[in-house]
């Protein structure tokens, strides 16, 4: 697992553009352009496949997914999960649902007021915070217990038995003549490798519409008893970042088998850990054993006189869903995934001179395939999608901006729509948020579970900027859908978060302006809740936001809310000390101290992820960018960063910069073989960065509002990028 040798070395392109002092102001109307200018059409076949995934040795850090959105299963280089031991530590070999969760019973009754803290605001107002609690006693079991509880299930371990002639079972560096590939038009993985000189194929698909897995095995040692496919299913893991499983609790769960009343060929797995219960079934053709080899450990043994073996396996929150076998599947797959790659945006790069083009490209096309598999499901994801968990498989609803805003500038608004009714499904906790702590309307979640439960944080709950998202979400549907039954569809949970934006912006009767004052922690997530006001992104977010709710009033013909619009009118500007917009108003010194030149450089995305609708100097807003440029401390960025910088740059009229930032020299900006976007040791994938990429390029591409009326604004106009798109939306 060697990073550096993962890094491709790219030469930038000279930089200087000049930067024009445009005021880019929002419009209220919903133009949103999916034509293009483009004479030739995009082949996408060609487009898509000479992306395919390639290995020809086992890889930590490559380890290749089928999935649907809902449902994702990670394989090593044998094709299925032969070897999760190996890949622990790299791209882990998860098999997870939006469904699946695990919850250790509640035996003290814990509850978040065990660990409220409270915070006084600058009126005087006492607010309760779930945070988290050092030490012994009540208050620091009951922060550990909420904080890991529920959490995302791996669902279960399914792999080869491959033997040796000597009756060993081969190890992952055993395997021969390695040839994995994942196709990415069809939803493929084949993988091909020896053991001992004897060939192995394994073909394996997801269904699109259920949560189930296909697969074909092929090869001589079916006739000489040396292959089986075990089934292995593990109790919860309470771990921050793992894979999610955990073998060490066998009592605590169970596992029946019983035979499937659909006839012979097929068995049911009842699976019940706690309060948790799912249902696993398993199909195969031809001849074969299905054995219980020891508790929670099953065998599928192919008759020796077969040269293959052809099965599927289901998984259900509740049974009596009918499984479809390898046939049925692959046709599913391979007819969704055309449909995918046809009828969604695409970008071609081919034809450009810059040398960084075909791995940018490379980045796009495996970035649709990952978004799409890992975090299009029905609830807001988890950092790590479906592959493995990452603070405990919960989402992070700041995050939901990065997973989700793409699909809508793709084409594929369906795919964001997915996860808004779950908004629906959580507001009344949210609401109960607000009314707790003396505000209006509904405050959303941030570490949350599928519930829509908070996790105690000294961050989560003071971070506010997952609060306007909604409305940035709903804003995109109606974009693309600007009829009635959009605004009724998603009208109340606009009006709401905006009441509680309004409510949330504290007036000072000295200077006459509404402030996001304190307790807040900002996107940059260093500065103390109780020492913070007015961070720039965050204001920025407030003023556009509650502008898009108003228009929504507007839209069904209500009157302009006056509150609304008394915080849209008077809102404090963003703070500007020696030329540069500060990262907050109560940190003058955040440029000459080291310590805050570190994190999100999230000023910048006051004016790249948003319009300019609170008036942003361009020339204090270039000025911020090229002093981050130069002084921050890119090792401690995210992944998403990189991208957020680009569309910055891209507003500010800078493409050179804008392309320069996608490839920035940095750790957490590494792009692995599988599509993946590296962190670190601990962070092998982060979704996130993944979401960043195609936003970000979708706006270079199609334009934003107010931008500049040439092809592929956010790219350099010198011949060294070749641009072609289709079906690309505008972004606000």
């Amino acid at each position: 697992m060697s990073i550096p040798s993962m890094k491709v070395a790219f030469t930038k392109t000279a930089a200087g553009a000049l930067v024009a002092a445009l005021g880019l102001f929002f419009s209220c109307s919903v133009s949103d352009s999916t034509s293009s200018n483009n004479t030739e059409k995009i082949d996408r076949h060609a487009l898509v496949t000479r992306h395919n995934v390639t290995l020809t040795t086992p890889d930590t850090l490559a380890s290749l997914s089928v999935g649907n959105g809902m449902f994702a299963y990670t394989v090593d280089v044998s094709g299925l999960q032969s070897f999760p031991e190996y890949y622990e530590n790299g791209i882990a070999l998860g098999t997870q649902s939006q469904w699946g969760w695990h919850a250790r019973p509640n035996v003290e009754n814990f509850t978040l007021k065990d660990v409220y803290r409270y915070d006084t605001t600058a009126t005087g107002k006492v607010i309760a915070f779930p945070v988290q609690h050092k030490g012994t006693g009540r208050k620091v079991d009951a922060t550990e217990f909420l904080r890991t509880n529920p959490h995302r299930l791996h669902l279960g371990v399914i792999g080869l038995v491959l033997l040796k002639e000597n009756g060993q079972q081969a190890l992952v560096h055993e395997l021969q003549n390695v040839n994995q590939q994942l196709n990415l038009w069809t939803g493929k993985i084949e993988s091909k490798y020896e053991v001992e000189g004897v060939p192995v194929t394994v073909e394996l698909y997801s269904h699109q519409d259920q949560d189930q897995i296909s697969a074909k095995v092929t090869s001589p040692l079916i006739a000489q008893n040396r292959i089986k496919v075990f089934f292995k299913f593990p109790y919860g893991a309470n771990c921050h970042v793992c894979p999610g499983y955990n073998w060490d609790e066998p009592e605590k769960h169970t596992t029946a088998l019983s035979v499937s009343e659909s006839g012979a060929n097929q068995v049911q797995l009842k699976r019940q850990l706690d309060t948790t219960v799912y249902y696993t079934n398993v199909q195969w053709d031809k001849n074969g054993k299905f054995t219980e080899k020891e508790r929670h450990h099953y065998e599928l043994v192919p008759a020796a006189s077969e040269k293959s073996i052809e099965f599927s396996v289901l998984f259900n929150a509740r049974p009596g869903k009918k499984i479809a076998d390898y046939k049925a599947t692959q046709s599913n797959s391979e007819s969704n995934w055309k449909r995918f790659w046809t009828e969604g945006a695409a970008v071609d790069f081919s034809g450009s001179t810059d040398p960084r083009a075909h791995e940018l490209e490379r980045r796009v096309v495996l970035s649709q395939y990952l978004t799409k598999i890992q975090t299009s499901g029905d609830v807001p994801p988890q950092e790590t999608g479906l592959t493995m968990n990452s603070w405990y498989g919960k989402p992070h609803l700041e995050m939901h901006w990065w997973h989700g805003a793409h699909f809508a500038l793709w084409d594929r608004i369906e795919l964001l729509e997915n996860s808004l009714p779950w908004y629906n499904k959580v507001m009344d906790k949210a609401r109960e948020t607000a009314k707790l702590q003396g505000f209006e309307g509904i405050r959303w979640q941030k570490m949350s579970d599928h519930q829509g439960n908070e996790s105690p944080s000294n961050v989560a709950p003071y971070l506010i900027w997952q609060q306007p998202h909604f409305i940035y979400f709903t804003e995109l549907v109606y974009r693309q859908k600007p009829t009635k039954e959009t605004l009724d569809k998603y009208k109340e949970r606009v009006f709401e978060t905006a009441n509680f934006m309004a409510s949330f912006a504290t007036y000072n009767p000295i200077d006459k302006k509404y402030h996001l004052a304190s307790p807040v922690i900002p996107a940059q997530e260093l500065f103390p809740a109780r020492e913070t006001n007015d961070p720039p992104y965050e204001l920025a977010y407030w003023h556009y936001a509650l502008s898009v709710a108003q228009d929504w009033r507007k839209r069904l013909g209500l009157p302009a809310d006056k509150k609304w619009q008394d915080v849209i009118d008077n809102l404090a500007p963003l703070a500007v000390k020696d030329g540069l917009y500060l990262p907050s108003a109560t940190h003058p010194q955040a440029y000459t101290n080291d310590f805050y030149r570190r994190d999100h450089p999230v000023v910048l995305g006051a004016f790249g992820l948003l319009p300019n609708t609170h008036g942003i100097d361009t020339t204090i807003m270039m000025n911020t960018y090229n002093e981050i440029q130069n002084k921050w401390q890119w090792q401690t960025t995210w992944g998403w960063d990189y991208p957020m910088i680009a569309m910055s740059a891209a507003r500010l009229n800078a493409p050179e910069k804008a392309v320069d930032a996608l490839f920035q020299d940095a750790q957490k900006n590494t792009y692995l073989p599988n599509g993946h976007n590296y962190q670190d040791k601990r962070l092998r994938l982060y979704l996130p960065g993944n979401g960043g990429v195609l936003t970000a390029v979708a706006m270079m591409a199609a334009g934003w509002d107010g931008a500049p009326n040439r092809h592929a604004p956010g790219f350099p106009a010198d011949g060294t990028w070749k641009v072609r798109w289709e079906g690309l939306h505008k972004m606000p």
